[in-house]
């Protein structure tokens, strides 16, 4: 069954003090939600810290809900336009389950619903004028939460409008919800796949989450011949050790799977428990170096506050730590602080 309440985790868990005293204020916190695939697991401790809430989301005032500053950035209701060559439509604001460390907070969770016919058209005739844009990143908010019908439809119109784009399916759904992907939804996803590829965006973040199940749908992808990267978030007491993001990574590699990033957690209000300074990240990336090889070694990014956009954290963009802070540069050459103390 799906966990939606402390009554519900604690037929599964006993919660812990800081758990109990949470409260939803409907500003910068999630519904608890934890799906019926993950309710066996609930009790590990990686999977525990990502879907059960914390009052820890309460007491930090840091931060910013939109870090990424995506109101400014978006050029219709639903599509965000933060390069040059590539965008963002969200879907939907529904999950499967959700993420404490999620970074779209301001939306995920929010009611909202999925894009309705105009967004999805206002979007579609923004990318048919824009012909620099090679690249949509199709996210929310869990794609994969609408009906076959409904991404049939979504798909085509995108489809339709940019055949030539390359478009990101973008889910988290094979940790949460790995039985959604059944043979109707693959009918669906093949029968739109003319032109540019799919590419499937994954965010496995620590081993436990490669179910048997979630492996099956990964081979169905491969079966496809739908490339398949991998988006790992950077989490304190999750996966934050050489030694479970080297194993993470070599059986994402086992399976065809790239470890594309290691996330650093984004300045959202509400994380600073989950995020791990960027020394300690600095020095699993470099221990990771060590003990993989280029094509198992994911990039190390940080997505810059403010809406400054991702660099690498080993990169020219990072100025260094100096009193307790983090300076970088944006592609652009303007100034970003990022704290040390999380």
């Amino acid at each position: 069954m799906s966990l939606r309440s402390f009554e519900d985790l604690e037929k599964y868990i006993t919660l812990t003090e800081e758990e109990r005293e949470w409260k939803e204020d409907g500003g910068h916190t999630l519904p608890i939600l934890v799906s019926d695939h993950l309710t066996p697991l609930i009790e590990n401790p990686a999977i525990r810290r990502q879907f059960v809430p914390s009052v820890k989301e309460n007491r930090d005032t840091l931060g910013n809900l939109d870090p990424q500053m995506e109101k400014e950035y978006s050029v219709t209701p639903r599509l965000v336009r933060r390069y040059k060559n590539r965008a963002a439509f969200l879907v939907t604001d529904s999950c499967f389950a959700y993420c404490r460390h999620c970074f779209r907070r301001r939306f995920a969770g929010s009611m909202v619903g999925p894009a309705t016919k105009d967004d999805i058209k206002e979007a579609c005739s923004f990318l048919s004028t824009h012909s620099e844009i090679k690249e949509v990143l199709l996210t929310g908010g869990d794609m994969f939460t609408l009906s076959d019908s409904s991404l049939d439809s979504l798909l085509h119109s995108f489809k339709e409008a940019r055949p030539d784009i390359i478009y990101r399916l973008c889910s988290r759904a094979l940790t949460s919800n790995p039985d959604r992907f059944t043979p109707s939804l693959f009918k669906v996803i093949e029968k739109n796949s003319y032109g540019a590829p799919f590419y499937l965006m994954t965010q496995f973040n620590h081993p436990v989450e490669i179910t048997d199940k979630a492996k099956k749908v990964i081979n169905e992808f491969v079966r496809l011949g739908i490339p398949i990267m991998n988006q790992t978030v950077l989490l304190r007491g999750v996966n934050d050790s050489v030694e479970v993001e080297t194993e993470l990574s070599n059986l994402l590699l086992s399976l065809r799977v790239k470890p594309y990033y290691l996330f650093q957690g984004d300045f959202v209000q509400g994380t600073a428990h989950l995020r791990v300074p960027l020394s300690k990240g600095l020095e699993i990336a470099e221990g990771m170096r060590e003990t993989l090889s280029g094509l198992g070694l994911p990039q190390y990014t940080i997505d810059l506050p403010q809406g400054g956009g991702k660099v690498p954290v080993e990169s020219k963009y990072n100025k260094g730590l100096e009193n307790g802070v983090w300076t970088f540069s944006t592609p652009e050459g303007e100034v970003r602080h990022y704290p040390e103390d999380v």
